[in-house]
């Protein structure tokens, strides 16, 4: 696999100019960075969570923790981390785990914290849907492709 199908048709739709790179397999989002000579904090991660309103992709950096509490409060209620079912579910063009942090593609909400060095990169990379592709596009494109997110300070730097 090299993108997921869902992600491929919305970048289509978005007129996004990206290209895919590839690197050996990884299993987390940091040996992702690694294995792809990619800054952690140039690297976008996505984790699914679950509310009371349904589901919600919360995007960072990869070298970046969520603080659950920060986001309760912002959010205004509890949040909870899914199971792999549901990730399976949701993401079902992706390899379990490889969570592309677009969540526009997959009718998800989604929330970004753009303070984190995600909103301050020339290129961002992200998961493709598999474990040895990434998306590469400019900070700028990856900003345009998030301007229907919620914004929110909810990470910090590990």
């Amino acid at each position: 696999m090299t993108i997921a199908s869902k992600l491929e048709h919305y970048l289509q739709q978005q007129e996004v100019e990206y290209q895919v790179v590839t690197h050996p397999h990884s299993e987390y989002s940091m040996e992702t960075a690694e294995k792809a000579h990619v800054h952690g904090d140039a690297l976008a991660k996505g984790v699914l969570v679950k509310d009371d309103d349904g589901y919600l992709l919360v995007v960072l950096p990869a070298d970046y923790h969520i603080e659950l509490e920060s986001l309760h409060r912002l959010l205004g209620q509890e949040v909870a981390m899914v199971d792999e079912a549901t990730l399976e579910e949701i993401f079902s063009d992706c390899e379990l785990g490889a969570v592309p942090p677009i969540g526009m593609a997959y009718g998800v909400k989604t929330i970004w914290d753009p303070k984190s060095s995600l909103g301050k990169q020339d290129e961002v990379f992200f998961e493709a849907g598999d474990h040895q592709s990434l998306v590469q596009m400019s900070g700028v494109q990856f900003h345009e492709l998030m301007a229907p997110a919620e914004r929110g300070e909810f990470s910090h730097h590990i």
